[in-house]
């Protein structure tokens, strides 16, 4: 750690701790100007995965809970890696603040490193997808379908870790157009792909959900072309000169310490979800398909909080790294005050609109039966699960990451599972029970984390460095 100046480090006074957090109208809009371009995108890229099911679930409810076995696989071993890439928001922002070139080149070429390294492993997991859903007793009928869709998820790795990178560095420098018209076309080539692959189109084979999984390969590898090509005046001055330094193995090591907790922090909140879909599978493909309709519509509102986390992750680094933490702590506040809006409204539309939702994604009654019980479940954890990964966010941006994981650890995986288990299965509640454990683990754990940010943001603010 580097201390800035006196001022730079001071903490909040008991008696003003409240107002500490008072944004004023500016840092609101600045907020605002960097949250709702970053939520578009992440709901751009999780579209993706909403049409994959929307086009999917036109074929069979087979194919959609392969997609849905697939995808749950995919990310429970790609998840870890994205989450130790979400380092770089704290370490670039903090540099850009500083205005220290040399801090950026170098955090962005570590990532370059970490992003292969990651890429490498995931992809050898993915490789073992059928034996592992068999391990976890999935409908014997599913798990070669979704053996194969991951498998052909496995081309998309590399890209899908590089976006991530390039992302996670455009958003610290505050530059977001190049991603947002990546994702923008993505979405549109993703259409494309999907109907050609899934349904057997323009002479290609019908594959069903398989295709869906090369459509999603392919639209990987064209997002990072295109946000590549249109970011490179950006990102050129850091990545033209290869530093020995990016390779040195002390400072990656501190990067990887304080990128870890980040990742295993994603891999037990993915893993809850996870988990559910397991015990969904339990229950057979029909429950499994309904969920995972339902889970993708609380993903998309999710992104929403997930674009006000990244950029208060940002607005907080940027001020700490600029000597200033009275606007960090402004910034968190302006945060959480956006996001509880935000998720309000989200959580009335999905209590008023569970059977129309339900109904945009499926023609089978009983799955759409499942994701109409699932769906009001979802708004009423809406609220706390913005709180939750907003504190993340915030307390990612002065580089505080292991509180988090302990308290996901805490109310996920020794609460809520165990919750969820019994009121879905010992209580006989069925889908909507397992639910409920999550809603359950999703409230403890957003009060949890938002002590921990007001007792973090009430005391000293320094930068953190990796050193050279």
């Amino acid at each position: 750690m580097r201390g800035a100046s006196p001022a730079g480090t001071s903490a909040v006074q008991p008696a003003g701790r409240l107002a500490a957090f008072r944004p004023t109208a500016t840092e609101l809009r600045r907020l605002l100007s960097l949250a709702v371009p970053v939520a578009v995108v992440q709901v751009g890229m999780v579209m993706q995965g909403l049409v994959d099911t929307a086009m999917v679930g036109r074929v069979s409810a087979l194919d959609l809970a392969a997609v849905a076995l697939g995808n749950l696989y995919f990310f429970g071993v790609s998840v870890f890696g994205m989450g130790v890439l979400m380092v770089l928001d704290p370490i670039v922002s903090q540099a850009f603040g500083a205005k220290d070139r040399k801090g950026i080149e170098l955090a962005i070429q570590r990532g370059v490193v970490l992003s292969l390294i990651l890429a490498a492993g995931a992809s050898l997991m993915l490789a073992w997808a059928g034996p592992v859903l068999r391990a976890f007793r999935q409908p014997e009928d599913v798990v070669p379908i979704a053996a194969a869709y991951t498998g052909a998820l496995i081309g998309g790795v590399l890209p899908f870790y590089g976006f991530v990178l390039v992302r996670q560095t455009l958003q610290a420098m505050g530059t977001v157009a190049p991603i947002i018209v990546a994702v923008v076309l993505a979405n549109g080539l993703n259409v494309l792909a999907n109907w050609v692959l899934i349904y057997g189109n323009w002479g290609a084979p019908a594959m069903g959900a398989v295709g869906s999984g090369w459509a999603t390969a392919i639209c990987r590898w064209f997002m990072i072309a295109v946000v590549l090509a249109l970011g490179w005046r950006t990102l050129r001055p850091y990545l033209r000169k290869a530093r020995r330094e990016a390779v040195a193995k002390r400072p990656l090591w501190r990067m990887v310490r304080l990128g870890t907790p980040i990742g295993f922090h994603y891999v037990l909140e993915f893993g809850a979800f996870g988990a559910i879909g397991i015990f969904m599978g339990w229950l057979g493909p029909v429950a499994l398909a309904g969920h995972q309709i339902a889970l993708n519509l609380a993903v998309v509102t999710f992104m929403l909080a997930v674009g006000v986390a990244q950029a208060a992750a940002v607005m907080v680094g940027t001020s700490v790294g600029a000597g200033d933490p009275d606007r960090a702590r402004r910034f968190a506040g302006a945060a959480v005050m956006v996001c509880c809006l935000v998720m309000t409204f989200t959580a009335a539309i999905f209590l008023s609109l569970a059977e129309p939702l339900a109904g945009l994604f499926t023609d089978a009654a009983g799955v759409a039966a499942v994701a109409a019980a699932l769906i009001p479940v979802a708004g009423v954890f809406q609220l706390f699960d913005g709180i939750q990964v907003v504190c993340a966010g915030a307390l990612r941006g002065v580089a505080d990451t292991l509180r988090p994981l302990v308290y996901n650890l805490l109310a996920f995986w020794l609460v809520g599972l165990p919750v969820s288990l019994w009121l879905g299965f010992s209580a006989g509640a069925g889908p909507a029970g397992l639910w409920w454990g999550l809603a359950v683990a999703l409230g403890l754990v957003a009060v949890l984390i938002l002590r921990r940010g007001w007792q973090r943001f009430g005391g000293p603010l320094t930068r953190f460095e990796t050193g050279s």
